[in-house]
């Protein structure tokens, strides 16, 4: 058996591994690389062999950077099947026409703007673009999805099983535990997929890492450990109220499934003790509104404070001051209203979507705030926002980032150093060797270095395109 890292390698975005066994080749998740335009483009185009040689995908969970480049599977002539939970297949029947959306949208805009330039300026500029992929490469990719239950032992190949374990990351979220018996010997590999953390809301906590011979590990915040949750709330709060009292309006870039979730019910209970002003709130995605829906159908993944408040009869994601925006028009009009308000919208890094528009019509505005709520890839924008540069560019032009800047990494659905060591713990001593995936040099290092030093295992932080055997 053969492991080989093609994403989500020495940095975030874009997770692909690629696992061959008795000639067979398997992808641990397909998903986008996000960063700078061009390089994001080839990197996402130019598969490393051909699609229609990949025999399976294992899916650990519906994020983008875990899922989004499935489509280009397909277009490419995959046609195996798409192992995922029930409801990570339901989130990517959302997310998947979503993205090819944003794409098809975004590359219209562009055209548009390049067209003016050539009209104002006259410069030819003859360079080809086209969305990554379409409409109809999402329609091939769905229906190959096959669904998984969490602990159910299903085949791959005759000697080849996999498993997956509640990852507690994002709803349907899953640790991928393979099993491969051959010539008389046994070996286990778990991918961790992204691990979650305990006692956050909506979600059960993460299931402990099974008995592996090999590990590949989630690092996204290897050299970090969260604040408390109590303390975010009131750091939260006094983003709104400091921002509302300006008079300006909270701009708050977030995954449109998963983080907007997690933030609206903090909102919810903000509002609730009447701890943030009465100003209006929007979540402008249409994906988060069809997200939601998929939440609701779910309530198997859901820990007991959820079910519970859903059995009194309350919707954590639904109240008075809340509103959800679906048409284009709409979300256009709120740069028409007066008066401090908040908007979540998409994508969370800022690299797409109608995040980009509220962006570009507020970061130049002393009075709001672009509060950051999520990790940040290099290169991509909403890095540049969290290293306050001077400026910043927002569909090609440079915007000058007057805006406040506030980061609340505390609501990552990541597990930090202490809790990555807590989840391999119950098992490190069956552990041969760990590949540290999902997160930058600057994380990784002391991680493996922690590891090393705390359970004597090898640990790996591999390059992209490197290999490994198995044995």
């Amino acid at each position: 058996m053969k492991l080989t890292f093609w994403g989500a390698v020495r940095t975030v975005t874009g997770s692909m591994h690629e696992l061959t066994a008795n000639g067979k080749r398997y992808l641990l998740d397909c998903g986008m690389f996000q960063g700078r335009r061009q390089e994001a483009f080839e990197r996402n185009r130019n598969l490393p062999w051909s699609a229609r040689n990949v025999d399976a995908v294992l899916l650990s969970h519906a994020h983008i950077d875990h899922s989004g480049n499935l489509p280009s599977l397909a277009k490419g002539g995959f046609a195996g099947p798409v192992h995922a939970t029930s409801a990570t297949a339901d989130l990517c029947a959302a997310m998947l026409p979503d993205s090819a959306h944003i794409q098809e949208r975004d590359v219209e805009f562009v055209k548009k703007r390049r067209a003016r330039r050539r009209r104002i300026l006259e410069q030819d500029n003859n360079n080809h673009i086209e969305p990554l992929y379409t409409q109809q490469d999402v329609e091939n990719i769905l229906p190959l999805f096959q669904h998984a239950a969490y602990g159910e032992q299903k085949p791959l190949a005759d000697e080849l099983t996999f498993e997956m374990h509640d990852a507690g990351h994002l709803l349907g979220s899953a640790s991928i535990h393979l099993r491969y018996k051959h010539h008389g010997k046994n070996l286990r590999l778990t991918f961790s997929g992204d691990v979650g953390r305990c006692c956050l809301p909506i979600l059960r906590d993460p299931q402990p890492m099974p008995a592996s011979d090999y590990l590949i590990l989630e690092s996204t915040y290897g050299n970090r450990l969260h604040k408390q949750d109590e303390l975010v709330i009131g750091k939260l709060a006094e983003v709104v109220n400091r921002t509302a009292a300006r008079g300006g309006r909270v701009i708050v870039p977030a995954f449109a499934v998963g983080r907007t979730q997690q933030l609206v019910l903090m909102l919810h209970q903000l509002c609730e003790r009447e701890a943030i002003p009465n100003i209006p709130i929007f979540v402008d995605s249409p994906l988060a509104v069809n997200a939601t829906e998929v939440y609701r159908r779910h309530p198997e993944c859901y820990d007991e404070e959820t079910c519970q408040f859903v059995n009194d009869g309350k919707d954590p994601f639904g109240f008075k001051r809340l509103r959800y925006i679906r048409d284009v028009g709409d979300s256009k009009a709120l740069n028409d209203l007066h008066g401090p308000f908040i908007v979540i919208s998409a994508s969370g890094m800022c690299e797409a979507g109608r995040i980009l528009h509220h962006l570009r019509n507020n970061i130049e505005d002393r009075r709001s705030t672009v509060l950051i709520v999520g990790f940040q890839a290099e290169h991509t924008l909403g890095r540049r926002i969290v290293e306050k540069r001077p400026e910043v560019p927002i569909f090609g032009d440079p915007m000058r980032l007057r805006a406040e800047v506030v980061v609340i990494n505390e609501l990552s659905g990541h597990a930090d150093q202490r809790e990555l060591l807590d989840w391999i713990r119950p098992n490190a001593n069956s552990l041969k060797g760990v590949f540290l995936v999902h997160g930058e040099v600057t994380q990784c290092e002391p991680l493996a270095a922690l590891i090393r030093e705390t359970y004597g295992v090898d640990v790996h932080i591999p390059s992209r395109g490197q290999s490994f055997a198995l044995e």
